[in-house]
């Protein structure tokens, strides 16, 4: 027997797909319309836009931290069967594009969150041992953090005022065939020979040195 939705749940996923299309401030009737509900059905669910917005919010965090703390636990297998249908995760990484192109307080929160959650599955890993431990775990995971949202941003939807909700799915595919190989190779093989600039910047560090600068007041 199929499952039905109920309809708070059809506006939550309808308003993760309009918020990724026409941005955050899409009009409310419009998210009503595709989940084929009255508008004053979001407000009596959600109250207002703004809670509907710490909602997606959450389902955003709760799809990143199941997929995951899956692949980091789970393994190859894991990971491929995820790469076999990541156009379903569209709307999610539609909207948090929409997200970190609005900024802001929420935004910035958002990335907060992103962090915890991301020292959180990567320990879990670290126990699996599929992740090698980190000397400090949480620098760790906003290093990573930073740097696969901000590789989001950088791409040409994140630009677009309105996306095509159509070809979402198609752009989520090739920038995820263009992207994993490289990531890939940078995590499984180190891209240094060997620890001589980290042991040099360890070494500086514990006895308080600071790292040589030029007269312009960059890093030499």
């Amino acid at each position: 027997m199929e499952f039905t939705p109920s309809a708070e749940e059809r506006i939550l996923r309808a308003a993760l797909q309009r918020f990724a299309v026409d941005g955050l401030s899409a009009p409310l009737r419009a998210v009503a319309q595709d989940a084929g509900v009255s508008a004053g059905l979001i407000i009596h669910h959600y109250g207002s836009r703004e809670h509907l917005l710490e909602v997606c919010d959450r389902r955003a965090l709760e799809v990143t931290h199941e997929t995951k703390l899956e692949t980091f636990t789970g393994g190859s297998g894991v990971m491929l069967a995820q790469l076999a249908e990541v156009e379903r995760y569209a709307p999610v990484i539609g909207y948090v594009l929409r997200r970190l192109q609005a900024g802001g307080p929420l935004a910035q929160q958002l990335v907060t969150d992103f962090v915890r959650d991301a020292a959180d599955y990567l320990e879990q890993g670290v126990q699996a041992g599929l992740v090698s431990p980190s000397r400090d775990p949480e620098a760790r995971a906003r290093v990573l953090t930073e740097m696969a949202l901000g590789a989001l941003l950088l791409q040409l939807p994140a630009q677009r005022d309105h996306l095509d909700l159509a070809d979402l799915p198609t752009w989520i595919r090739s920038y995820t065939d263009a992207l994993l190989l490289p990531m890939l190779e940078l995590f499984t093989t180190p891209l240094l020979q060997d620890s001589t600039l980290l042991d040099a910047y360890r070494g500086a560090a514990a006895s308080g040195e600071q790292a040589p600068t030029t007269t312009e007041g960059t890093t030499s």
